[in-house]
């Protein structure tokens, strides 16, 4: 059953996991009292001509002002009160998995996003040009020091995921919900959700998107911040990355042992050729060390895969998606 409350279609609580036809659109939002308002009403503006029902999701993220009491004041919307802060991604992760839509919008609270955009990126998904429109601010407003680290993380996450994105720490992102239906994301993993949804088989088109300054509020981005993103990336890599995990680590120990197997060859021939004794060089203490980090290696090698299989069958969940099922 659906509600028609002022124009919006709004499905009714306990049908709150049943996707829908319609547009979800959601933001975490953390002490950001001089942006909400402002926020639901570009929001709304630019979503009502779209031609089709939307719905707002605000997540408050355990604020210390008046964000949740002005986000209380607004409609339509549904608002997800979090009990403490436990970041950005912990609050997006509330918000996706409460959205009703079969199509997920993303942006900040902070004003830098524009959702202007929204309707062009919900166009490309639904026209089956992609599974997920993720934003690229080709000109950002932001500190010449945050553009520099930016630039760093995004190179690394291009070598390291493999996916040739200019931007992947952009918020405004429009998906297809069915990818991200049943995993959970945790610590900084929202800043590579993009390579989370390419892992699970989604199409991904980069949208240039405008970008402007923060006016109100404080920015939650710190270089400690933007560290634990880099460590989130290895994370997803391992995760949704590889199936066989053992095979990686494997791969570490063989070239261990190589490594320690060179130097136990070349500190034998240095002994018999009356060179060098065992204890007049450290080739010894090389090949040891190396042997037993090529063991620890296959043996996190075996935890892994072990903790891998454990994760999917926990959840009866797979690391794939199925698009779909032709039958003739």
């Amino acid at each position: 059953m659906q509600l028609k409350v002022g124009g919006f279609f709004l499905a009714e609580t306990r049908k709150l996991t049943i996707m829908q036809v319609m547009i979800s659109i959601v933001f975490p939002a953390y002490n950001e009292e001089g942006n909400v308002e402002e926020l639901h009403r570009r929001i709304v503006a630019a979503c009502g001509s779209m031609g089709e029902p939307f719905e707002i999701v605000a997540v408050d993220n355990a604020s210390t002002d008046e964000t949740l009491k002005r986000l209380e004041t607004l409609s339509p919307i549904r608002i997800i009160s979090l009990a403490n802060n436990l970041g950005q991604t912990a609050a997006l992760d509330a918000a996706i998995h409460a959205a009703r839509g079969d199509v997920v919008a993303i942006l900040d609270a902070d004003l830098q996003n524009d959702p202007a955009d929204i309707p062009a990126m919900v166009e490309k998904v639904r026209s089956g040009v992609c599974d997920a429109a993720v934003g690229w601010r080709k000109e950002r407003r932001d500190t010449v020091g945050r553009r520099m680290f930016s630039s760093f993380s995004n190179w690394l996450a291009r070598r390291i995921v493999g996916l040739p994105l200019h931007d992947y720490a952009c918020a405004l992102k429009v998906f297809k919900k069915e990818f991200l239906r049943d995993i959970r994301l945790y610590g900084e993993m929202h800043v590579f959700l993009a390579a989370i949804l390419a892992a699970r088989g989604a199409r991904i088109t980069e949208v240039p998107v405008k970008h402007h300054e923060r006016t109100h509020g404080l920015s939650k981005h710190t270089f400690i911040k933007g560290a634990k993103d880099i460590a989130d990336l290895m994370t997803i890599k391992f995760i949704l990355g590889t199936s066989r995990p053992l095979l990686i680590f494997l791969s570490f120990a063989l070239a261990s042992w190589g490594i320690g197997g060179s130097a136990t060859v070349l500190s034998i021939i240095l002994k018999v050729g009356g060179i060098r004794n065992f204890a007049q060089t450290p080739l010894p203490v090389v090949a040891s060390f190396f042997i037993t980090a090529g063991l620890i290696f296959l043996m996190m090698g075996f935890l892994a895969e072990f903790m891998l299989r454990t994760y999917y069958e926990a959840r009866q969940t797979t690391p794939y998606v199925i698009r779909k099922i032709v039958e003739r």
